[in-house]
């Protein structure tokens, strides 16, 4: 059986196909199907067998788009509600969609509305409309969200350990010797500028203006776990070994008693010429290194994050003394409400606080 349809409505067949698909119309979808296969000159037996329909089933959706054209494909009265997915089913999708595209055989890692749809469809022959998959999902307690990279050297083992036994050791020691207990990091703050989310109008990004410059203020800095108290230091030197050492003696410098440091594999952190100075001052001065690959146990972080985002974020610096003049007002905010740097230190604070040993 040959079939020929203009170049035109072949065109417009696969307009309505894409339409029938994201409407979730089953019907009209697999009429849709058997129009194009026919119109690629497909075995009619191939084609029933492949829709699940008879032969001439196939021929009659044939004669009634020749005698009615794009009304036979007009969607009829609705024979009920949509099948809904079993509990079975229901926990097979949660599991498809947590597991990722890749594993469910697409080739991208991104689950949209319309992959949801189609690996639906395929497995328990139920075609939703895309518009229903968000509200789907949402009621299986999924949230569009974007990814965040993780290293792949991640020892979550070691990572554990550090969080069960290692973390509250250190608080008890802390607690044991009324020392200060510091998170380490450093940041940079470039005169270019930075870029972060705000509302606009529709179809009108906004536009930072930079001057390009690729100058960056360089900040030293230590968190109180106990207190919030912020210690901070900044300049335009590369971060190295004399500068990190230089910095902690001017923490010693104002601060009685004994102070617990935690920090990161940073090569000034391990170098020689630290190793050497922290042993110099053993009696007030101990390190202990986060497990590798873990910023998100640094607490710091969070301040860093609030900083940029508050003062140098979608802002314009024509000289470098602006950029600094910014930065330091920020830092200087939390200088003066050591409770601030505890509420930007997240939940995950009161998360730590939980262990055992750290009450």
């Amino acid at each position: 059986m040959r079939v020929r349809f203009p170049h035109a409505t072949v065109k417009h067949l696969r307009w309505h196909l894409r339409l029938a698909w994201r409407c979730g119309d089953k019907r009209r979808v697999q009429r849709l199907l058997a129009l194009l296969g026919l119109a690629e000159e497909r075995p009619v037996a191939e084609l029933a067998e492949r829709l699940a329909v008879s032969a001439e089933t196939l021929y009659a959706w044939l004669r009634a788009f020749a005698l009615a054209g794009w009304a036979s494909l007009r969607r009829g009265a609705s024979p009920g509600r949509p099948p809904k997915l079993t509990p079975v089913q229901r926990d097979r999708l949660k599991e498809v969609i947590t597991a990722g595209p890749e594993v469910a055989g697409y080739p991208t890692g991104c689950w949209n509305s319309a992959l949801v749809q189609a690996w639906i469809e395929r497995e328990f022959g139920i075609l939703y409309s895309v518009h229903y998959i968000a509200e789907l999902l949402r009621g299986l307690g999924f949230t569009y969200q974007k990814a965040r990279f993780v290293s792949d050297h991640l020892d979550e083992e070691r990572r554990r350990q550090w969080r069960t036994v290692t973390w509250p050791a250190i608080v008890a020691e802390a607690r044991r010797r009324q020392a200060l207990l510091l998170f380490a990091d450093e940041a940079s703050f470039a005169q270019w500028g930075s870029l972060g989310y705000t509302w606009a109008l529709r179809g009108q990004q906004p536009l930072i203006k930079t001057t390009g410059k690729r100058k960056n203020y360089k900040v030293w800095g230590l968190i109180d776990y106990f207190s919030g108290r912020l210690f901070s230091q900044g300049g335009t030197g590369r971060f190295n070994a004399a500068g990190y050492c230089a910095f902690l003696a001017t923490v010693l410098a104002q601060t009685k008693g004994a102070l617990i440091v935690i920090q990161d594999g940073a090569s000034y952190h391990t170098a020689k010429e630290t190793q050497a100075f922290v042993a110099t001052h053993a009696e007030r001065l101990a390190v202990y290194q986060l497990p590798s690959y873990s910023p998100d146990y640094n607490l710091i972080e969070h301040l860093w994050r609030n900083v940029k985002r508050s003062k140098t974020h979608n802002r314009y610096f024509p000289t470098f003394e602006a950029l600094v003049e910014a930065v330091e007002a920020g830092l200087d905010q939390f200088l003066a409400a050591p409770a601030d740097v505890k509420q930007v230190m997240g939940t995950y604070l009161d998360e730590l606080a939980e262990c055992p040993l750290a009450a």
